[in-house]
């Protein structure tokens, strides 16, 4: 199995940046793809960004395209997320998902709180 921890997040004002980083341990062969999700109080879980473990193709959700970008070190099997220009409504809890050829592997979660 693949294990994942998470760090990074914390209070920022609008305008700020953070990064948030993912570091997966275990099976890690098995991973195909690494990114993240983020769950706003009240709201459903949704799609971030991802990252394929091989190729280094990224997508993006449209609402962070050109603030936020995903990188990864194969060599640290470490997923990094830059998020820059960040908004109030960026706020939420961001989880690691990392795609691997049993399923999926989720992280415990961050808190991401962006001021006004």
């Amino acid at each position: 199995q693949v294990q994942v921890v998470e760090s990074g997040g914390g209070l920022v004002q609008a305008g700020g940046s953070l990064r948030l980083s993912c570091a997966a341990s275990g099976r890690t062969f098995s991973i195909y793809t690494m990114g993240w999700f983020r769950q706003a109080p009240g709201k459903e879980r949704e799609f971030v960004t991802t990252i394929r473990w091989t190729g280094g193709s990224t997508y993006y959700t449209d609402s962070v395209k050109g603030r936020y970008f995903i990188s990864k070190d194969n060599a640290k099997n470490t997923v990094y997320l830059q998020m820059n220009s960040l908004k109030p409504e960026d706020t939420a809890v961001y989880y690691c998902n990392v795609g691997t050829s049993t399923g999926a592997v989720w992280g415990q979660g961050t808190q991401v709180t962006v001021s006004s």
